[in-house]
Formats: structure tokens, C-alpha cells, sequence
């Protein structure tokens, strides 16, 4: 009897280990994943920056040149 319980003892924790590894990669592909995400949001965002920024710089010169062209 106490063969068949260490054999279950022994099989029991090889499953609870893999399950807790399985668990783990999962775990690890869903940060990657957000990661991802994350980087692809900073990138999107820089590029909608930059184009504000040219945007209004385009204006504020042709706002000038209107200005000097009526003085």
C-alpha cells in the first residue's frame, strides 16, 4: 500500500509541476503579447504627435506669411 502512495505522490507532483509550468508560459505569452500592444500604442501615438506638430507648424507659417502679406 505504501508503494502504490509514493508512486501517486511521485506522479502527483510531476503533474502539479508541469501544470504550474504550462500555467507560467501562458502567463509569459499574454505579458509578451501586452508588451506588444504596449509598443505598438507608444508607436502610433508618437507618429500622431509628430504629425500635430508639423500640422501646427504649417499653420503658424502660413498664419505669418497672411500676416506679412497684408502689412
Amino acid at each position: 500500500m505504501g508503494l502504490w502512495l509514493g508512486i501517486a505522490g511521485r506522479i502527483g507532483g510531476i503533474l502539479a509541476l508541469v501544470a504550474l509550468i504550462a500555467l507560467f508560459v501562458e502567463k509569459l505569452i499574454l505579458l509578451v503579447g501586452f508588451l506588444a500592444f504596449a509598443l505598438k500604442a507608444i508607436v502610433v501615438l508618437a507618429f500622431v504627435l509628430v504629425f500635430g506638430i508639423v500640422g501646427y507648424l504649417a499653420f503658424k507659417t502660413w498664419r505669418d506669411s497672411c500676416k506679412r502679406s497684408d502689412a
